[in-house]
């Protein structure tokens, strides 16, 4: 289990803004800038303040932590550095789910690569063709022992994800590696940035093209988070589910197809979790009796969450997969079905970032409107044994973590090992093929 101490993971956030973002603390910042800034604080805490889940903020003193995120605004030198402070002071409260949404950037960052933590350790696992970290050398299986001079950690990742992709994109980052074979190295590598409109026409006349523009990332999006399935036989179908975001009647499909197997495996790996009700809709795919997830605690009440007993579920086998970026709804989906000993849970130890928010969206200013927003948590959930998932994540019945190796040569040991339990044979290289990665456009 991982519990992030709040002063460390705070230290962190500020910490990791400054070594990973400091060539962009230099732009000017005037009164104009420094009063949108304070605005933007004002709202944002006031709301934490109503409707933040705990009110004793987990005993942190929130008016003395306002009062000291506006003192340090009134001395920055940049917006950054404002935004950041606003950034920090939501991560105060050490909660996976409260996070501060700044105003958008000009530009999107595509660093040509992606990472994750597997055990301890943060390796790379997806190089983009035609990269710039590609024609560096950076190769699937390198593992990343510091980036811009800061180690990942499983404490620190989230943040160092936020600060590069949400706060502060950078445009060129410094990887300290070592190769599977243990040979050390150190690649500059550039980010490629897609410029984005400064004003967007959705009327569709004139140059309002960008309504299809809109529309065709939103199917772009509906393509990467849609589940994709892989029958074999009559003895297993494989759920490769990116997201708790599908319909009833997708979901009545999947266990419709689900139900002519004798072994179903979910795999939640990189599932970042998703609507609460599709959560439930999934469960009550797999058991003959109403299941009680656990309690929700708000702010002034605790009420029982229940996934509800379905005409149509799945009664056979059923193995669930899990890694470090399984999140929030996968992570209780998971833990559910342990507590109940309805599957057996294989892969690492999921994210523990386990909560329910509400996104909220603010704007500042008059001719030049700024949007920016906020998530801000309104309940835990305490599962059937009395604990939180919330910087503990799930443990799998068996822990199995793909090497190095595994990862260079595209090999995926723990859907092997599912399958192996359906009583399939699959190969590690032949499990690394079936669902491939596929990277948005630029």
């Amino acid at each position: 289990m991982h519990v992030r101490n709040t002063w460390t993971r705070t230290a962190s956030l500020t910490f990791l803004c400054i070594s990973l973002a400091a060539p962009t603390w230099c732009q000017t910042f005037g009164g104009i800038e420094r009063d949108r800034a304070q605005s933007m604080l004002r709202e944002i805490a006031a709301d934490v303040k109503k409707h933040y889940y705990d009110p004793k903020y987990h005993g942190l003193d929130w008016e003395s932590k306002v009062r000291e995120t506006k003192q340090l605004i009134d001395q920055a030198d940049s917006t950054n550095k404002a935004l950041s402070l606003i950034a920090a002071l939501l991560d105060s409260l050490n909660d996976s789910h409260t996070f501060f949404l700044p105003p958008r950037h000009t530009s999107l960052p595509d660093y040509g690569w992606k990472a994750q933590m597997i055990g301890d350790h943060c390796y790379v696992t997806h190089v983009r063709p035609g990269s710039d970290a590609e024609s560096k050398g950076l190769k699937a299986g390198d593992e990343i022992l510091a980036l811009n001079g800061y180690r990942p950690t499983r404490e620190n990742f989230w943040t160092m994800e936020y600060v590069l992709d949400t706060l502060r994109p950078q445009p060129a980052l410094r990887l300290n590696l070592r190769d599977p074979s243990g040979k050390q190295r150190t690649l500059d590598i550039a980010t490629r940035f897609k410029e984005l409109k400064h004003v967007l026409d959705f009327t569709g006349g004139g140059s309002g093209g960008d309504i299809w523009d809109w529309v065709r990332e939103s199917e772009n999006d509906e393509h990467w988070e849609r589940v994709r399935a892989v029958e074999m036989g009559d003895e297993l179908m494989i759920l490769k589910v990116p997201g708790f975001n599908s319909t009833d009647s997708e979901i009545d499909s999947m266990i419709g197809k689900a139900r002519k197997h004798k072994t179903l495996i979910v795999d939640l790996r990189e599932n970042g979790g998703g609507d609460v009700d599709t959560l439930k809709y999934l469960l009550g795919g797999m058991f003959e009796k109403e299941i009680k997830i656990g309690d929700r605690v708000g702010r002034s009440e605790r009420k029982p969450v229940i996934a509800k007993r379905r005409g149509s579920r799945f009664e056979g086998k059923l193995v669930v997969l899990v890694d470090s970026q399984s999140a929030s709804a996968s992570e209780v989906f998971a833990r559910v079905v342990q507590i109940e000993q309805r599957a057996i849970v294989l892969g690492d130890l999921s994210s523990g970032s386990v909560m329910e928010a509400r996104h909220y969206s603010y704007k500042a200013g008059v001719d030049r409107v700024v949007f920016y927003g906020a998530s801000i948590t309104d309940a835990d959930i305490i599962m059937t044994d009395g604990k939180s998932l919330e910087h503990a994540g799930v443990t799998p019945d068996e822990v199995l973590l793909p090497t190095a190796g595994d990862i260079a040569n595209n090999r995926d040991p723990v859907l092997a090992l599912a399958a192996d339990l359906a009583g399939v044979k699959l190969s590690p290289e032949a499990a690394g093929k079936l669902f491939p990665y596929e990277w948005p456009p630029q």
